[in-house]
């Protein structure tokens, strides 16, 4: 393929977007893979409502697929120290592309990772309640909960990523 058949191809393909033809499925325009706003307030909502039925008061933290705080969300009651927690478990399930649960086996004495939770600052978390979001086998953020004990955080934000896909085909 010769430079001028690039430059028309790529002008053909500019001329489709221009027009919104290709919105739906380019991959520059679709939300499809991508952590929105509007996504994580929707999944906090869910978590929200199973944390009120559980009786605890949570912090619910979503970031985008490098870590970056996308929403967070503190129920009444909520501990202070709840916040930096869950936003860090998001960073650390985003950045490991792992569960926070996960990563607590992982970094045990004698285990492969013993130790991680000491880099990054100190932003690592090695206990349960953080878990990569993922659609169609990709990355597109992580969910960080904290108030509860290791297992009721664990178990929300499990819930949360379940309830993923749900909240996509919603919006």
């Amino acid at each position: 393929m010769d430079e001028q058949m690039i430059s028309k191809a790529v002008e053909a393909v500019m001329r489709q977007m221009s027009a919104g033809q290709d919105a739906k499925s380019h991959p520059c325009r679709c939300k499809k893979h991508k952590m929105t706003l509007a996504l994580a307030k929707s999944l906090i909502e869910k978590v929200e409502q199973k944390a009120s039925e559980m009786g605890l008061s949570v912090v619910i933290a979503v970031s985008d697929d490098a870590g970056r705080l996308t929403a967070v969300h503190c129920m009444d009651g909520a501990y202070i120290a709840s916040y930096d927690i869950a936003v860090n478990k998001t960073y650390t399930s985003a950045g490991l592309k792992m569960s926070t649960a996960e990563l607590a086996r992982l970094s045990q004495p004698g285990q492969p990772l013993y130790g991680i939770q000491f880099t990054n600052e100190g932003k690592i978390v090695i206990f349960g309640g953080g878990e990569p979001l993922e659609t169609e086998g990709k990355i597109i953020g992580a969910l960080g909960v904290s108030g509860g004990n290791a297992e009721e955080d664990t178990f929300l934000a499990a819930y949360g990523r379940e309830m993923l896909k749900e909240v996509i085909s919603c919006l």
